[in-house]
């Protein structure tokens, strides 16, 4: 199997120099915006000249910036394979504290995501939602798991949400035929990128409904499909998908939405409390419980 560009980076890594360890870590932390940038645009932002740039590129093998260039656009399009992830976490951790180094990692995440996001449209995502007749969650894989939660709470506040997590093309097609330009489709995807993710999202563009995606960056191919963009970074390189920044993300559009709506919000949740209360769905405080 054709090495890719992080194992290499890994693999000679001791014998860079300081302008070319500041190269490497950049390119580890953020290919997805290296994979964009001149050899001259890489070195300013790195503070290295670009000749020290083009040698890294020969360094580790490739004929050119132009080709280290293009592996890293390729890595942006279809990511890692999971075996290609479990190489390079093992490289990047090692026998390091494996907790503090993730949950570092995440909240670097979450910080690069409050950079990165547009505030405009997270506020004019915010504002279709609230008033769209019906809100379509898609996603499947790993990212399902934000779907259900953000349907969640959705289907509280809101009385039509359809959370799709299917495959197959034609029980995505028979959970979106209704859709018009009243409703708001939120595709939620990351690397590696879904095909159902993509085609769902393109169908709902076409019928005129508001499409919003939940992805990791602007060369995602959810993007080109979409009216508003919220982008939350997610694991570059791991074992498992990180994600936490899109929860977070995910986090704020509810607590938006919830204040955007105000007071139909709390007569809402007034009347779930009462029937919370009344068929004893959470435990009262003090309230004896039996083994």
């Amino acid at each position: 199997m054709a090495k890719n560009l992080l194992s290499k980076i890994n693999e000679q890594t001791a014998n860079f120099s300081k302008g070319q360890r500041l190269i490497a870590h950049f390119i580890t932390e953020h290919y997805d915006k290296a994979a964009f940038m001149t050899a001259s645009k890489l070195g300013t932002t790195v503070g290295v000249s670009e000749s020290t740039v083009v040698r890294f590129a020969t360094e580790l093998g490739y004929d050119g910036y132009p080709k280290m260039q293009k592996a890293m656009q390729e890595m942006v399009r279809d990511k890692l394979t999971s075996v290609q992830r479990i190489e390079v976490t093992k490289n990047l951790i090692g026998n390091e504290n494996i907790l503090e180094t993730v949950l570092n990692q995440d909240i670097e995440k979450i910080r690069r995501t409050i950079e990165e996001t547009s505030k405009e449209d997270f506020d004019n995502a915010v504002k279709a939602i609230s008033k769209a007749k019906t809100i379509y969650i898609f996603a499947v894989r790993s990212s399902a798991a934000l779907a259900s939660f953000l349907g969640y709470y959705y289907s509280l506040i809101f009385e039509n949400v359809k959370v799709i997590s299917t495959y197959g093309e034609t029980e995505i097609y028979e959970n979106l035929f209704r859709i018009t330009s009243d409703d708001v489709f939120i595709g939620i995807s990351f690397p590696r990128y879904s095909n159902a993710a993509i085609k769902a999202m393109n169908f709902a563009h076409r019928r005129g409904a508001k499409v919003i995606a939940l992805t990791d960056s602007m060369v995602s191919p959810l993007v080109a499909m979409s009216d508003y963009v919220l982008i939350a970074k997610s694991d570059m390189a791991s074992v498992v998908d990180s994600l936490v920044a899109p929860l977070s993300m995910i986090n704020a559009l509810i607590v938006a939405t919830v204040i955007n709506l105000d007071e139909k919000v709390k007569n809402i949740f007034d009347n779930l409390e009462n029937i919370w209360e009344e068929y004893d769905v959470y435990q009262n405080d003090g309230e004896e419980t039996s083994d």
